[in-house]
């Protein structure tokens, strides 16, 4: 049985700076609370893992930065969120930002159980699985973006400099 749920992003409208705070306070930035599964079907919170910290190569369990794991032999991009670069920064408060990021996702994955679940894309131009990640149907990059450790996913890379 598989622990990959499918959900389908709907299209965004801009948001202005104040919106997306007060969104990311409520929990609803990455736009997961309006997803339901298909049939009535519940997202079980049944990936469990010891995740170290990977900052370079490749892994079985371990947190890479900010917006990357590796699960099970496999990595894994955070879908709903970009976190500051780690490797390498663009400038000091990227990069204390970012290992900031790095450290609470660490935190996250290891606190217990969470789904993975698969968007409308399955994987990134460099071959990254795209994935969300929720516990108790929040997303775990949506904690993230409520502590100003992420921001939501626009589409592109925006500079933290």
């Amino acid at each position: 049985m598989s622990n990959v749920v499918k959900f389908r992003r709907r299209k965004k409208a801009p948001r202005s700076p104040v919106m997306l705070a007060s969104l990311a306070i409520l929990g609803l930035a990455g736009g997961l609370a309006s997803l339901s599964l298909p049939d009535g079907a519940k997202a079980r919170d049944d990936v469990s893992r010891t995740f170290a910290l990977c900052h370079t190569g490749g892994g079985t369990n371990c947190v890479v930065d900010g917006d990357t794991i590796w699960l099970d032999g496999e990595k894994i991009r955070v879908a709903d969120i970009d976190a500051p670069e780690t490797h390498p920064p663009r400038c000091p408060t990227e990069a204390e930002l970012g290992e900031r990021a790095t450290r609470r996702l660490h935190q996250l994955v290891n606190a217990g159980p969470f789904t993975v679940a698969t968007l409308d894309r399955d994987t990134d131009r460099y071959g990254r699985k795209l994935r969300v990640l929720t516990r108790g149907g929040q997303s775990l990059g949506d904690v993230l973006v409520s502590e100003g450790l992420a921001r939501t996913w626009s589409g592109r890379r925006e500079p933290w400099c």
